[in-house]
């Protein structure tokens, strides 16, 4: 607290001078001595100088040590019984701790001038003509008071000092802690710019194949026609509600909790069923909450493998989530469409029925095929020359979902892999659960 210093120095100054006063009119401390001079206007404006200038020590400690020290001097030059020099060890108090750390010569410099008071005013009482060895038990006392007051500031100094840097420790701290927060909220602002990125490429490729579906049907099969514009809407609304939630994080400091149990991928795949994906899905190992970075990533890995089903698949997938000890596994499988994208999809028939045929539309301008509503098979999609001919590896424009999700397995020190066998296309993943285990791979 910077008012502790200049109240204890004006409560030095009124302790020192009130003292002083009351030695020298009463003739100094037990007997008198012969000759004494009584206190009088000169030895009262000296008793003020040994005094008074304390309240100021703290600004100008040498200045105001040379004052006291000199006035105290002087009085006993003029034979004042001035038995405690009261005024000097307080402003030798405060010179050394002012002065002891400001560099070798302050240093020296104040030491010198606490140590050589006594001998100054031995010095003084000889020229008056007082015998040294009859009051060297006094001299001495003083030196030692002198010597305590320069180690007691020492000590104070070297604690004020420790203070200081802990204090500057902490404030360095909490400057890092604020630059790594906001570091840390930057990041979290890129990730949620990323998936709403992906939130809603993903939700304009589900719109695109079911939108193709509802046109295609429209007059074939109204009520096909509807479901699929009734899908349109969902996605519809749900997009916005996620865009609407990602905007909103990226404009507050509060992110929402991020989907780590493995209820977020189900429902994830409960939405694409919904959408008319078939999908075979198989669950392995004890199901347990994920870490943050590795909930979003297998969220979205096996979001954009589902995507990338829908587009370029004949309308089913095999899911696998493989909880393990240390790591998750994901794979994804699906028979790529021969000839031409489905657009349109037969849905499950009722009660076994047979539904209507459809036609599904290549994505890239071929023929429509007939699609076999038998049961909620799928049917086979009619030839062409569509952009779908192209496999999925090797598409200019699909491979940015395959780069997404490479890159965010590897971020996390898992691993990636694709592979197409037999018309199947298969996405595998594994993501380490903590930084330990990445380290080990």
């Amino acid at each position: 607290m910077k008012w502790r210093g200049p109240v204890l120095d004006a409560m030095a100054a009124a302790v020192a001078t009130v003292v002083t006063l009351a030695i020298l009119s009463e003739g100094g401390l037990g007997t008198a001595d012969q000759g004494y001079h009584v206190l009088d206007e000169a030895g009262l404006l000296l008793a003020m100088l040994t005094g008074v200038p304390l309240v100021v020590a703290r600004r100008w400690p040498a200045a105001v040590f040379t004052v006291v020290s000199v006035a105290s001097i002087v009085l006993l030059h003029m034979r004042y019984p001035l038995d405690i020099p009261l005024g000097p060890l307080y402003a030798a108090y405060v010179l050394v701790l002012a002065w002891g750390g400001a560099g070798t010569l302050r240093r020296t410099v104040s030491a010198v001038a606490v140590v050589a008071y006594v001998p100054l005013v031995m010095v003084t009482l000889s020229l008056r003509g007082v015998d040294i060895w009859a009051v060297f038990t006094e001299l001495s006392t003083w030196e030692l008071a002198m010597t305590g007051m320069w180690f007691a500031a020492e000590r104070t100094r070297l604690r004020q000092a420790a203070l200081d840097a802990a204090e500057e420790r902490v404030r360095r701290s909490e400057r890092e802690a604020e630059r790594e927060n906001r570091l840390a909220a930057a990041e979290e602002r890129t990730r949620i710019a990323r998936e709403l990125h992906d939130s809603a490429g993903h939700a304009i490729n589900v719109i695109l194949v079911q939108a193709g579906a509802a046109r295609l049907l429209h007059t074939r099969d109204p009520e096909a026609s509807l479901r699929a514009i009734g899908t349109v809407e969902e996605v519809a609304r749900a997009t916005i509600v996620d865009i609407d939630r990602m905007v909103h994080a990226l404009r507050t400091e509060d992110v929402e909790p991020v989907p780590a149990d493995p209820a977020a991928l189900r429902e994830l795949l409960e939405h694409h069923r919904r959408s008319g994906l078939q999908l075979a899905t198989t669950f392995g190992g004890e199901q347990r909450s994920l870490p943050r970075s590795v909930a979003w990533a297998a969220y979205r890995i096996l979001q954009e493998a589902l995507t990338n089903a829908t587009r370029h698949g004949n309308g089913s997938a095999a899911v696998e989530v493989e909880y393990g000890t240390h790591a998750m596994e994901i794979a994804v499988s699906n028979r790529t469409a021969a000839n031409g994208a489905n657009a349109g999809r037969r849905s499950e028939g009722t009660n076994g029925s047979n539904g209507s045929n459809g036609n599904g539309a290549s994505a890239g301008g071929g023929n429509t095929g007939n699609l076999s509503g038998a049961n909620g098979d799928t049917g086979t999609g009619g030839t062409g020359g569509g952009a779908n001919d192209t496999p999925l590896g090797d598409r200019p424009n699909g491979g940015h979902g395959l780069i997404g999700m490479r890159e965010r397995a590897t971020l996390l020190g898992g691993t990636f892999a694709t592979a197409t066998e037999a018309g199947t296309f298969q996405v595998r993943v594994q993501l380490p659960y903590d930084a330990t285990a990445r380290a080990t791979r």
